[in-house]
């Protein structure tokens, strides 16, 4: 059984952002059934900047908030898993989200789904560190996109 929990981060006083967690929770499901990962289950966590800049630094010695991070949990591979486990915690930044969708003129949602995905299949095993794997990672990226993302 594959089960994916969303949630928020905020700090108290943060300006509301909408974020339909049910909708995520589908597609992050939907990414993890078409890769056909193992049972196990996934967090999706919507973080402000500053949570997501302290995650960034601690983790990857960068400045500054990112769109999405990625954290795989257990098995090296967790398609060769065979029992239920906590496949990792994918991070996004909804305002960084925004940013990124405003300057590549496109829908703040379409954004979100393509975080949603590319963090999914982080935790799966797919890399971008060299240009053949982020050749492979965009194409599945773009597939599944396609496939599962209603806008």
């Amino acid at each position: 059984m594959l089960t994916v929990y969303v949630g928020a981060d905020f700090p108290v006083g943060h300006p509301e952002i909408n974020i339909d967690t049910n909708r995520w929770e589908k597609l992050a499901t939907a990414t993890l059934r078409a890769e056909e990962a193992p049972s196990g289950e996934l967090n999706l966590i919507f973080v402000d900047e500053v949570k997501m800049a302290n995650l960034n630094s601690m983790h990857l010695g960068k400045s500054g908030p990112t769109d999405v991070l990625a954290f795989p949990i257990d098995a090296e591979d967790p398609t060769e898993c065979e029992s239920p486990q906590l496949l990792g915690d994918v991070v996004i930044c909804p305002e960084v989200a925004r940013q990124n969708a405003a300057a590549q003129k496109k829908e703040f949602e379409e954004e979100i789904a393509l975080l949603v995905l590319h963090g999914v299949l982080h935790i799966l095993g797919y890399d971008h560190a060299t240009s053949d794997d982020s050749l492979i990672m965009k194409d599945r990226e773009k597939q599944l996109l396609a496939d599962l993302f209603v806008a």
